[in-house]
């Protein structure tokens, strides 16, 4: 059985995605990491379950969340970036998607 080459996956995944997932909004266009790095995981799940805006700010960095911060979005707009990011890089972000 061949074995499974973390370094060959992971070069592939950034060659596919690049090394940032990059969205738009108002005009404005905000980049969040395609590799969710172990200790920003270790920080989300000292996240409340519903802190929606904790898990934003570490994704984003505080200089992007301030901007992102200053639109007026619904609930149901964060969750479809969230679940856009999540299926287009593979991350599972449901823990911190708004109920």
């Amino acid at each position: 059985m061949p074995t499974f080459n973390v370094n060959a996956a992971r070069a592939q995944r950034l060659e596919t995605l690049g090394r940032e997932w990059k969205f738009e909004l108002d005009g404005e266009i905000y980049s969040l990491p395609t590799e969710f790095p172990r200790n920003a995981a270790k920080r989300m799940q000292q996240l409340d379950e519903q802190d929606v805006d904790g898990l934003l700010e570490l994704l984003l960095g505080p200089e992007q969340f301030e901007r992102f911060a200053a639109h007026d979005l619904s609930v149901q707009d964060v969750a479809a970036v969230l679940e856009a990011y999540g299926s287009e890089t593979g991350l599972s972000l449901g823990k911190a998607e708004p109920r």
